[in-house]
């Protein structure tokens, strides 16, 4: 197995760390009347071949390719492929955490500071055209961030090709998609 998948691999369990500690519930019954709980749904296993298969569909387009996520869903796992695209809107998320982990190449990300003239374009999506105050930070290959719900962000590829796991831990599961 090589280097970056085995850290893909950890990126995707602390992602499923987080993901468990984001959704875990205490109740107010006793402890005598708690169980274990079961699983709301089958376990994921992706193997490094797979996830090369997936980033190598996506060269050389600037596409994302959903691996987890959906209706009913705390969690959202995407391969996404950038290259040579300008930052777009920076933004904000009211609702949700992401973890980027860095496959290939690089990108320059723009992290806190403040959204200039946020707008909301969905319920808790928040969109601006810059970030007053942010700090720079060229990511690369191996490298994990976590950027926590209300932080802004952007990213930059300009003149560079970069590929990343997204996974995205949201506050409660996702809504069945508009008709």
């Amino acid at each position: 197995m090589s280097s970056s998948i085995r850290r893909a691999t950890c990126a995707l369990l602390f992602a499923a760390a987080l993901s468990v500690s984001a959704s875990a519930q205490t109740t107010g019954n006793a402890a005598a009347q708690r169980t274990p709980s079961s699983p709301i749904r089958p376990y994921v296993v992706l193997t490094a071949q797979s996830v090369d298969d997936a980033v190598r569909k996506l060269h050389p387009e600037n596409k994302v390719e959903e691996l987890i996520g959906g209706e009913g869903m705390e969690l959202r796992v995407a391969v996404q492929h950038e290259a040579d695209r300008a930052a777009a809107a920076a933004e904000i998320h009211d609702a949700s955490d992401d973890v980027y982990y860095v496959l290939e190449g690089t990108a320059t990300l723009t992290l806190g500071g403040k959204l200039e003239s946020p707008k909301e374009v969905e319920p808790g999506e928040w969109r601006g055209p810059r970030i007053e105050g942010g700090k720079n930070v060229d990511v690369k290959k191996g490298d994990l961030v976590v950027v926590p719900r209300g932080t802004p962000h952007m990213r930059s590829t300009v003149g560079k090709d970069f590929a990343m796991i997204l996974i995205k831990v949201f506050d409660k599961p996702l809504p069945a998609p508009k008709k």
